[in-house]
């Protein structure tokens, strides 16, 4: 997001008056969005449609094994999804328009956990988590319905895990950028104990920002936790391109100013 700063002259009369004209860049962040197991980037487009609203580039896309490759759902991999996620990634960053350097990704639980795996193969500025689900690393290439057959599963997601102990964790304790991480209180598939250990793993962001939403079960199911969920996440992507405009802002004009006093001292001397 290179923020532009012009000196301009405006003609008054016969004279010429200076101005400074700040821009916005020519290119915009990308907000790129993941859907869970079972779901579809039908669920995301309303999200997709406020985050564009403050002047984002959104994409949403179906993850293989649903919607037109429904056909692959008992089949397909985790390797083959997280393939899935880096093609869309590296189409979306190739577009003119959007900024490789301010791409915030969104991830719903099984979404949540590509999410995390794709910031170590590559860079993303902004990672948002909503009950990201866990696994265990062996049995990669295994369909990834194959995985809900062991039996344990579900103590596995209870127990608590170091960051170098799992490769999801460990991908969000190397992420260096800002982070969001939405708990449902009442989520019947994720436990609290997964959202402590990513949390605990995310040690070395620049950011973490939690919420836990009230009433919430792992679907969102209810209308009113849908919106609290929406609210949160455009608020906080809102907050962090906000932000990092203003930085861009301030940088641009402290470099002018620094300049221009480079320059009178020069002059006297």
């Amino acid at each position: 997001m290179d923020i532009r700063l012009d000196a301009v002259e405006i003609g008054i009369g016969g004279d010429r008056i200076g101005g400074t004209l700040l821009s916005p860049a020519p290119v915009l962040p990308g907000v790129l969005f993941v859907h869970g197991w079972g779901g579809s980037q039908e669920h995301d487009l309303g999200r997709a449609r406020q985050a564009a609203g403050i002047g984002c580039h959104c994409l949403t896309f179906d993850l293989r094994g649903h919607e037109r490759t429904a056909e692959q759902w008992e089949t397909v991999s985790r390797r083959q999804n997280l393939d899935d996620l880096l093609a869309a990634y590296d189409w979306f960053v190739a577009r003119p328009d959007v900024d490789p350097a301010a791409i915030a990704v969104v991830g719903i639980s099984y979404g949540g956990y590509l999410a995390s795996l794709l910031t170590a193969l590559r860079p993303v500025h902004w990672l948002a988590l909503r009950s990201p689900a866990i696994y265990k690393d062996e049995g990669w290439e295994l369909p990834k319905r194959k995985l809900h057959e062991d039996p344990d599963l579900p103590a596995f997601r209870r127990r608590p895990l170091a960051w170098g102990d799992n490769r999801a964790l460990a991908a969000c304790h190397a992420f260096g950028g800002d982070a969001l991480l939405v708990e449902a209180e009442h989520d019947e598939i994720v436990p609290h104990r997964v959202i402590e250990n990513y949390a605990t793993a995310f040690a070395t962001a620049s950011s973490l920002t939690r919420r836990r939403i009230a009433g919430a079960d792992h679907a969102f199911s209810g209308k009113a936790e849908q919106k609290a969920y929406t609210d949160v996440l455009v608020g906080w992507l809102t907050e962090m391109v906000r932000s990092a405009r203003e930085r861009q802002a301030h940088d641009k004009v402290a470099e002018r100013k620094r300049l221009r006093r480079a320059g009178e001292i020069q002059a006297r001397g």
